[in-house]
């Protein structure tokens, strides 16, 4: 049976504990505009799009749930990538996909307990079709990731023990397993991150040779070299352009060498803005040049074509905190040994970072007034404070970024009506001359659409692409958000205080609300359900400045709510057909941590009837010494929790100190898995609102982490949320 994703009919008791099943009564609404809970978790999610070297085929991976088969299937889309008539074909493969040349796939797919790698010949490309697998070799492990092949050379990561023998990881697993007892010893931390214990084995980088025979047979050589033996490096991040690499990895520290836990497994868990990186000659393993040391953001480091330079984006200020906006690009000259650093404040932060072709440009993502753009920016040879930079995409969220050949740029991006889908950005050779000769160099290319992967799943739903509206906030700034209108609202309408409202809060809490598809926290899901929502980007939000991210730094619980509070008035006064006595708000995370700051502080005067709180912060003191990065909170409430003045920015900032004034019925929903704020979190508040009598429910997922990642975990989550929502303030 489809369930509509209209008004939830139920009526239980706030305290009532519901265990294993679903409380809620559906009714079935025929109509074909609606976009249903089901149709949201069945859209098929893309990838991002991978090239081939020529620049004329591309796949995309591509996965899709199925509730009547309660499976989750998975495909590569190859596609031609002609704009004037697109040939593809869907392939269904479970497991990593690649290049080896312009016409052959590698595919690799775990059986049993190793991992297999196949060849895939496409046959041509007017009528797509492709010969039957070849098997090339199969792996010593389950576990080799992150491949990348080039000049005869297959580089991959794996996770060993401290021997660094590939070989050996079988033999060194049964004994781990068989050790007798369950107990792990740690002398040093991070020893956990995310969802992940931190275990004895570590990330390393090896390398195979790969040829293809004169019969067209692909040959994978059996010796496996580990490229970080004896330097102690840990990593599994690292770009490969013929037959060298760079890669990244955190510095090393002395550890004690007793315990039963490697101590390097999370490469840049602790602080991701303190690692080091490395150049490394495939001929000679273990035989690293260092590059930089320290203040290396943990992104990925890449060499250009020609081997002459690396470029990666690094923080000047040397901030240990998780999401510091402020970044430099650098450019290393390997030739002349030495490095230019550009941008600082003025260049939006980077997400992805990749040189032209002739190795002349750099071409890079980043958020920028909640959208995520394409700029091109030449390469320095000398520090500047301004060189010229060039916009190339003004609306959506570009996931991914690839120079190919002729001028063209293969890009991957989503919006909030559409998931991602493949474009290709052309007449960038123009662009390339007029930055290195002309005074105001601009893009006068064309972007076409190449892939239409939703648009038969998502024709006729009335899906809202977010109108946005910029208001004053704290200290005078401009603040920016996004307001997505109800399914049923229409302009000029007369209604007064009909329509339901919530609002929405980020987490982070240096992150953003930018134009792209979400598989969770999904606007168009509230405008089906019949509620005005608003998304807003307050002080701490990144892409609008190096200033305003920072502005959060001492002062969670300040300037952000000022900004949220103004965008909120701004809303219902341009609207007067919101009621504003049917008012929710709902965060995760930092979010989450919103909510709680809210419930104790009434006098914001929100008067939000409902609240929904998702693996959100209740205690920032406690949280400080039980997350997996520690070094976020004492950065941002200016010392450890126990110091005078970290006690005093804890003190200032922290929920948990404002709850005799909570009174709002809250939904706290919380994954047991969620080591970057564990349950306890979620736990404690839930305590708080019983002992107080306010209107309460705990949702618990045991086996989900700081998402709710399984499909069927999150059509109950959206049915606990709205459920929620609609029993306080629905119609």
């Amino acid at each position: 049976m489809r369930v509509s994703s209209a008004w939830w009919l139920f009526s239980l008791a706030a305290s009532h504990v519901v265990v294993g099943v679903s409380q809620h009564a559906f009714t079935l609404e025929d109509d074909k505009s609606r976009f249903t809970l089901e149709n949201f978790i069945e859209l098929p999610r893309p990838g991002v799009g991978v090239a081939n070297a020529a620049g004329d085929l591309a796949f995309i991976p591509v996965t899709e749930y199925s509730f009547r088969q309660r499976s989750n299937a998975k495909s590569i889309v190859l596609t031609t990538l002609d704009a004037t008539g697109p040939e593809s074909l869907s392939l269904e493969l479970n497991g990593t996909v690649f290049w080896l040349d312009n016409r052959t796939l590698a595919h690799a797919v775990v059986e049993g307990d190793v991992l297999e790698l196949f060849a895939l010949k496409i046959n041509q490309i007017d009528t797509l079709s492709v010969k039957s697998p070849q098997l090339i070799a199969k792996f010593p492990t389950a576990t080799a990731s992150k491949f990348q092949y080039s000049n005869g050379h297959l580089v991959f990561a794996d996770l060993v023990y401290p021997d660094g023998n590939i070989s050996a990881v079988r033999d060194h697993d049964a004994a781990w397993a068989n050790r007798g007892t369950t107990a792990m010893v740690f002398n040093d931390a991070p020893v956990r991150l995310w969802d992940a214990w931190k275990g004895p084995k570590s990330y390393s980088i090896f390398c195979a040779e790969l040829v293809q025979s004169q019969n067209g047979t692909w040959i994978l050589s059996e010796q496996f070299d580990n490229l970080l033996q004896g330097t102690g490096h840990v990593s599994n991040n690292f770009h490969l352009v013929e037959d060298h690499i760079v890669y990244t990895t955190e510095p090393q520290k002395q550890f004690d060498r007793t315990s039963q836990a490697s101590p390097q497994l999370f490469p840049s868990a602790h602080k991701k803005t303190d690692c080091q990186i490395y150049a490394i000659d495939l001929a000679s393993p273990g035989h690293s040049k260092l590059l930089s040391d320290g203040r290396h953001d943990g992104a990925s480091a890449l060499l250009n074509n020609q081997l002459t330079k690396v470029a990666w984006t690094e923080n000047p200020n040397s901030a240990t905190h998780e999401g510091n906006a402020i970044c430099t690009i650098v450019v290393y000259d390997l030739k002349k040994d030495s490095r230019v650093a550009v941008g600082a404040d003025w260049i939006p932060r980077p997400g992805s970072l990749k040189f032209s072709l002739d190795g002349e440009t750099l071409y890079f993502t980043a958020e920028h007034h909640g959208k995520v753009k394409v700029f091109a920016l030449p390469v320095p040879d000398t520090s500047s404070p301004a060189p010229d930079l060039v916009t190339l995409t003004h609306s959506g969220a570009v996931a991914a970024i690839q120079p190919l050949p002729n001028g063209h740029l293969l890009i991957t991006k989503s919006s909030y009506t559409s998931p991602n889908d493949v474009f290709v950005i052309s007449g960038l050779d123009t662009l390339e001359r007029d930055l290195k000769s002309h005074p105001t160099p601009e893009f006068r290319g064309k972007i076409d659409q190449i892939t239409y992967l939703s648009q038969a799943a998502l024709k006729d739903k009335s899906l809202d692409g977010g109108e946005e509206f910029w208001f004053t906030g704290a200290l005078g700034r401009r603040v920016q958000g996004w307001l997505f209108k109800p399914r049923g609202w229409s302009a000029g309408e007369s209604a007064v205080h009909h329509w339901p409202v919530a609002m929405v809060i980020h987490g982070g809490p240096q992150n953003s609300f930018s134009d792209e598809w979400s598989t969770r926290w999904n606007p168009n899901m509230l405008s089906q359900e019949g509620y005005f929502s608003i998304w807003m980007n307050p002080t701490g939000s990144t892409g609008f400045g190096a200033d305003f991210a920072a502005g959060i730094v001492g002062d969670w619980g300040g300037k952000p709510f000022v900004d949220m509070k103004a965008g909120f008035d701004f809303v219902l006064s341009k609207y007067p057909e919101i009621d504003p006595e049917r008012a929710v708000s709902l965060g995760a995370s930092y979010g989450g941590y919103s909510i709680n700051w809210i419930q104790g502080h009434p006098e914001f005067g929100f008067n939000f009837k409902a609240l929904v709180c998702h693996d959100g912060i209740f205690d920032t003191a406690a949280l400080s010494l039980t997350t997996d990065i520690p070094n976020l909170f004492n950065h941002d409430f200016d010392g450890v929790a126990w110091s005078d003045k970290g006690a005093e920015g804890h003190r200032k900032n922290n929920p948990a100190g404002f709850v005799s004034k909570w009174s709002t019925p809250m939904l706290i929903i919380h994954g047991s898995r969620d080591f970057r704020i564990p349950e306890s979190e979620g736990l404690a508040p839930f305590q708080a609102l019983q002992q107080l009598g306010v209107p309460s429910r705990l949702v618990i997922f045991p086996d989900e982490n700081h998402w709710v990642l399984g499909h069927e975990n999150s059509l109950e989550w959206h049915k606990q949320v709205f459920g929620w929502l609609n029993e306080w303030v629905g119609q």
